[in-house]
């Protein structure tokens, strides 16, 4: 049973769904700045999500392990938000879709060309690998 006291409340959010929402006593998910562990008591805190998993963990229970993709986070002493563009658990992700999504923008970085968008190019692929990832 795990300790009450270091127990906190998450939510993760799409335009199109509330996604998940539970207890942790540790959530870790990727930023713009790189990878952040969160526990109770983190000091107020929005930063922007990178493509990436996230692992809700909770003593003596399962981990709950999703994907998501761009938006925010908001975290407080209680409670961690994550306000995402797209969020996707494993049995949602479509392996052979994301292996052409990730062909399709390694092919594109390959041969750049002027009118190619680099940044958008590198962010499906790291959407796709991230996919990819948790889809094993």
């Amino acid at each position: 049973m795990a300790d009450d006291s270091r127990i906190f409340q998450v939510e993760i959010i799409t335009p199109d769904r509330v996604f998940h929402v539970g207890e942790a006593t540790m959530i870790e998910f990727n930023t713009a700045a790189g990878e952040i562990g969160v526990y109770k008591r983190h000091i107020p805190l929005t930063t922007v999500l990178a493509p990436g998993i996230v692992k809700i963990h909770k003593d003596g229970e399962e981990d709950v392990i999703a994907a998501v993709h761009a938006g925010f986070a908001e975290i407080l002493p209680e409670k961690v938000t994550l306000l995402a563009e797209i969020a996707e658990w494993p049995d949602e992700i479509d392996k052979n879709r994301a292996e052409a999504a990730k062909a399709r923008a390694q092919e594109r970085l390959a041969h750049k060309t002027e009118t190619l968008d680099v940044k958008r190019a590198e962010f499906a692929l790291r959407k796709a690998l991230v996919r990819i990832d948790l889809a094993k």
